[in-house]
């Protein structure tokens, strides 16, 4: 049974957030429905993650959790956040590779 788990989040909307990506990916960890969990912060999502206090709380739940959070740096530097997103103790780097990887892996993939 393949156990990988990415969620690639690129939605700039604070609800679907909330009450789907991260809602979704703190469960699965805590209630062990995915080994391996990885959260791909992508696009809009990388801006509103920096301006949004609440979301950057949630994330250091999930860290303490065990979920790998990583951010694509060329989209972190578009939108002139990638400081702020490492200051949060996130791994900030170019994710076309790596996504591609995963996908070539058999990662199980959801994108919101």
């Amino acid at each position: 049974m393949n156990d990988k788990l990415v969620i690639l989040w690129t939605s700039r909307d604070r609800e679907v957030a909330l009450n789907m990506v991260f809602m979704y990916a703190l469960n699965a960890k805590i209630h062990n429905w995915w080994k391996d969990l990885t959260l791909i912060i992508w696009g809009p999502s990388s801006k509103l993650l920096s301006e949004d206090e609440e979301l950057q709380d949630y994330i250091s739940k999930m860290k303490e959790e065990g979920i790998d959070i990583v951010a694509c740096k060329a989209c972190s530097n578009n939108y002139g956040v990638t400081e702020k997103l490492e200051d949060l103790d996130i791994d900030v780097k170019y994710m076309g590779e790596p996504l591609t990887n995963y996908l070539k892996e058999d990662y199980k993939t959801i994108t919101f």
